[in-house]
């Protein structure tokens, strides 16, 4: 008797993500079109839902995973719900492994997973993408990571994937500079295997998928287990201390700043940041390390270019000052 199988993909009640099931392909879909299919944790533990029920649904051969919309693919984590992590980073930690293991899911799957290009794909979305086995592209889009531009790292899947993708100088370029890739040169790059009018997009996915479905299941999972294994072997060596990091550097001042700019819809002030580096002011710090000690009242963990103390309001003179924490007074980082 079998004890597990598929469900009938209205059993499941998805809010952020769209499932369905025909003729041999389950068809996954980010559904957050209004916030241009951003990820969020309700999405990521639906997602997780999705892809297991397709893994034990033996009538499923191959699995679509698409964005609802014409917009948007994916554009990566929601901003609105990764604020709460500026107050909370070890929260963060553990959003991260819920990513972690979304994208586990994917490459273990034992099926090939398309990924149907219907939007722009940015950043996590893009990551989204590179764990998928093939990429269907409309013509009118675009690719795009913003980790360094953004104040993070794209360490889910970009930094580990692309090198093996597009070779190390493209990754780079990618990584670094953080510009739009259309999708002609995504399909010149390899990051995508077939770019179509968008009219047509539906038509080559499906032609696609009746191919793959036409091929022996077993012998399909293991290949891909086989090609896994680049992958896999520089995600396990990187991804467990790629989520600490970002984790303990979710509240630092690159990412605050990157994130403000986003949501105030400005450029982040790069040249403030970089004239800090330059001059040596504590850059990692807002108002300087927190080194300095109230002799009046004898609060600690100050900021050494506090003027005055937080705790009884007396003013911090030169006694006050730790002499590891550089001069006070230097210009605080940003304006703020």
């Amino acid at each position: 008797m079998r004890t597990f199988v598929g469900q009938v993909p209205s059993h499941f009640d998805f809010k952020a993500i769209q499932y369905s099931k025909r003729d041999y392909v389950a068809w996954v879909a980010f559904n957050r079109p209004q916030v241009l299919n951003a990820i969020n944790l309700a999405m990521l533990l639906e997602l997780q839902i999705a892809f297991k029920d397709a893994l034990w649904d033996d009538a499923v051969a191959v699995v679509v995973l698409t964005g609802v919309g014409e917009r948007a693919f994916c554009s990566g984590a929601d901003l609105q719900e990764q604020k709460q992590f500026r107050e909370r980073p070890r929260d963060y930690y553990k959003w991260m492994r819920e990513f972690i293991a979304t994208h586990e899911l994917m490459r273990n799957l034992g099926k090939p997973i398309v990924a149907r290009l219907n939007g722009i794909v940015v950043g996590g979305g893009n990551e989204f993408n590179l764990s998928c086995d093939l990429a269907i592209a409309a013509d009118d889009i675009y690719l795009r990571q913003v980790g360094t531009s953004r104040g993070s790292v794209a360490l889910a899947g970009a930094t580990q994937f692309l090198p093996l993708m597009v070779g190390e100088r493209r990754a780079r370029e990618i990584l670094f500079l953080n510009e739009e890739i259309p999708a002609a040169k995504a399909l010149q790059w390899g990051l995508v295997n077939e770019v179509v009018p968008r009219e047509e997009l539906d038509a080559a996915v499906e032609r696609l998928c009746v191919k793959l479905v036409n091929k022996f299941p077993e012998g399909t999972r293991y290949t891909k287990q086989q090609l896994n294994f680049w992958r896999d072997l520089s995600w396990h060596l990187t991804i467990g201390h790629g989520a600490d990091w970002l984790a303990i550097h979710n509240s630092s001042p690159e990412t605050i700043e990157g994130m403000s700019a986003f949501d105030e819809k400005r450029q982040p002030d790069y040249a403030q940041l970089r004239a800090a580096w330059a001059n040596d002011e504590a850059p990692e710090f807002y108002w300087g390390p927190p080194l300095r000690t109230c002799q009046t009242c004898g609060a600690d963990h100050i900021p050494s270019q506090f003027t005055f103390c937080g705790a009884c309001g007396a003013t911090l003179n030169r006694a006050d000052h730790d002499e590891t924490a550089g001069e006070p007074g230097v210009p605080n980082l940003f304006g703020k």
